[in-house]
């Protein structure tokens, strides 16, 4: 049976705006988040946001796999693989940061397939599908026309995060070479090249799940996501937005910084 993708990507949309609109009953309400074992915070609202998300995939599609930040892995061996962050973003959500967002991709066989992106405190929904085009609040967008990297706005989220990962030399260049760093964080960075409204987003450190849907949105919306080397993947542990076109350009830079290393 041939895969139906708007339909897909109609349930993870809904499912991601439901989910995202619980949130906002916590959202600058007080909520005292918990530490989890690596140090990072997360609330009642990431719970019980994930808990909402797995239920309607468990009951829409109940051989599907789920893998999520809270609560990790069902279904491991099936084809269809829904990766889930129910805050990303926490710490702007505990500080009453309008940045955070629901994330929800799907994997089919391997390829990112549909990707659902909702901002619940700025109302504003991110979505492709396979073959559907990328829509932002409904209508279709793409990523920049911009052609150089000395024209373009890079974003990050967190700056210490470059020299953790040992990429320091990486970031010198790019705020050297690049119009404009600003710190537009998290899975906001991401959509904002999606929609064309900075060129680069550069995340040395990324779980699967902060990924998720990314891949097929930028795809679909012009561009790329992936590692730093050039593969679209969420597992290898980085992250990366850009267009097409500045792709090879943002590559090169940091294939050449990263030889020139200590």
């Amino acid at each position: 049976m041939p895969i139906d993708y708007n339909k897909l990507l109609e349930f993870a949309v809904q499912t991601a705006f439901t989910a995202g609109r619980l949130t906002l009953g916590y959202y600058q309400a007080g909520v005292i988040p918990d530490k989890k074992k690596d140090d990072t915070p997360v609330t009642v609202a990431d719970r019980k946001a994930e808990e909402l998300i797995r239920g309607y995939i468990e009951k829409q599609y109940p051989d599907h796999s789920i893998i999520g930040e809270e609560f990790g892995e069902i279904n491991k061996n099936s084809e269809f693989k829904w990766y889930v962050d129910p805050i990303d973003g926490t710490k702007a959500f505990i500080r009453g940061v309008p940045l955070y967002a629901v994330l929800i991709g799907l994997e089919i066989a391997g390829e990112s397939s549909v990707g659902a992106v909702y901002f619940p405190a700025l109302d504003e929904m991110i979505c492709a599908a396979k073959g559907t085009g990328c829509f932002w609040n409904g209508r279709v967008c793409r990523v920049s026309d911009i052609t150089m990297l000395e024209g373009s706005f890079v974003s990050f989220t967190e700056a210490d995060s470059f020299r953790r990962a040992n990429r320091e030399k990486e970031w010198r260049c790019f705020q050297q070479t690049c119009y404009h760093t600003v710190g537009w964080s998290d899975a906001y960075g991401h959509a904002l090249v999606a929609t064309g409204r900075v060129e680069i987003m550069l995340d040395p450190f990324l779980n699967p799940w902060d990924g998720g849907p990314f891949p097929v949105i930028l795809r679909e919306a012009g561009g790329y996501f992936g590692d730093w080397s050039g593969n679209e993947t969420i597992l290898n542990n980085e992250g990366l937005s850009t267009s097409r076109v500045l792709l090879p350009k943002v590559l090169e830079l940091i294939e050449r910084n990263a030889k020139v290393k200590t």
